[in-house]
């Protein structure tokens, strides 16, 4: 990696403070992915009260796709940018890191609020129509899983104003210090066989793609070309030659994940992506002028959480109709009935999304509140509750028990404390 960066921001000038374009393309671009994937892989029948689950990558040589589907390094890559533009903007507005922090954590977990107050009483009643208690729990602890992101991201957002310190002093050195972190704890896990170990990735990984949306903010990310076939060569010979599954996903029955916990072959996609994403980026950018991609960005930016949190709900939503309700299975994966279908199934999973967004998407652009003007130590206790509610949330789900309701007991209390409830004060004639 060290190789791909230069030691100096002379060589190019930073993109002008403000929105990127380039950014704000593959932040859209991952989620849509994002999405796409999650409606596209589950393989359902049901019978005999419980549904059965498959996943559609794993079928031949499909989980080559997820070299591409999954873009959570290119989503982290995006965020560390637009967290390194917000800050520096922030640092202008002569903000503190407490203010600014407290905003970025009621964005964040705010629109997690009603998929709890949703979710939480919604197993029960369920159960109590009739329903089969298998599919409910599946749904239920699934509808929680995909809140692992906003856990990790809250924590690194919090960090971004200290590694953007570490980042004007050593500049490369911190993400290529990272992932030989990375490497470090892959060899001991590997060599331990003790997979706690390697959560400690968690950290190291998705820290070092962010620290390159800093080294993008400041201009100093080159020879993008370079970058791609490195990382995506790199990821190859894991794979050949290392303890690495071919799949950048979990997959059923496999023994070993690249995504929970992080691989250094996920880092080494992951540096591929940002280097085909940036080597793109002319092109990109003159695409995202467009004045109809404009407008498709504009109404897509204060939705997009939305749009993550509620498109499982979706699913089970479709699923619960077609699957357990009428009893029709998926197509085999890859067969020309899978094929027909995917743009119906597709199209169902949007029409059952879109009441969803409708009604919740106000919680992404809540009315304003007074500036944040308590201390460094209550919103360091503040993020630490809110991303504890968000990981019980991606541990435990919503299945019915107490565990939904304190992990939105600290949720709430995060946002409680990240608050400030008086008006500033107005300074004397």
């Amino acid at each position: 990696m060290t190789a791909l960066v230069t030691r100096s921001a002379a060589r190019t000038a930073p993109p002008p403070p403000g929105r990127d374009l380039f950014i704000d393309v593959s932040r859209l671009f991952g989620m849509a992915l994002v999405v796409l994937q999650h409606w596209s892989m589950p393989v359902l029948s049901f019978a005999e009260g419980r549904i059965s689950t498959g996943n559609a990558l794993a079928t031949g040589w499909a989980w080559t796709i997820t070299w591409v589907s999954q873009v959570m390094p290119l989503v982290f890559f995006a965020g560390g940018a637009a967290n390194a533009i917000s800050w520096r903007g922030a640092v202008r507005r002569g903000e503190t890191i407490p203010a600014w922090l407290a905003v970025r954590l009621r964005r964040l977990a705010l629109p997690v609020v009603p998929l709890a107050v949703v979710w939480i009483p919604l197993p029960h009643l369920l159960l109590a129509l009739g329903v089969p208690q298998q599919p409910v729990v599946t749904a239920a602890r699934l509808a929680g899983q995909l809140l692992w992101f906003l856990a990790i991201y809250l924590v690194v957002v919090a960090v971004t104003p200290r590694m953007l310190r570490l980042n004007m002093v050593y500049g490369w050195r911190v993400p290529a210090a990272l992932s030989a972190g990375a490497v470090v704890v892959d060899v001991a896990r590997f060599a331990t066989g003790l997979e706690v170990v390697g959560f400690l990735n968690i950290g190291l990984v998705w820290l070092a793609v962010h620290q390159l949306g800093f080294l993008y903010a400041d201009g100093r990310l080159h020879r993008p070309w370079a970058m791609a076939l490195t990382g995506y060569g790199l990821a190859a010979a894991l794979v050949a030659f290392g303890p690495y599954p071919g799949s950048m996903i979990g997959m059923p029955g496999a023994a070993v994940s690249n995504m929970a916990p992080p691989t250094i072959a996920l880092l080494a996609v992951g540096v591929g992506q940002i280097g085909l994403a940036t080597a793109l980026r002319p092109w990109i950018v003159r695409f995202a002028q467009w004045p109809g991609v404009t407008r498709v960005l504009g109404w897509a930016a204060p939705r997009m959480m939305t749009v993550y949190l509620w498109h499982m709900s979706a699913l089970f939503v479709v699923a619960s109709v077609v699957v357990v309700g009428l009893g029709v299975s998926t197509p085999a994966p890859g067969t020309s009935a899978w094929l027909s279908g995917w743009p119906h199934w597709l199209l169902m999973l949007t029409l059952a999304l879109w009441p969803l967004l409708r009604c919740f998407a106000r919680f992404e652009t809540p009315a304003a509140v007074p500036p944040y003007r308590g201390g460094t130590a209550r919103i360091v206790v503040a993020t630490a509750l809110t991303a504890a509610g968000l990981l019980t949330f991606t541990v435990m789900g919503f299945v019915p028990g107490p565990a939904a309701v304190v992990g939105t007991g600290m949720l709430l209390a995060g946002l409680t404390l990240a608050r400030s409830f008086s008006p500033a004060p107005t300074p004397s004639a």
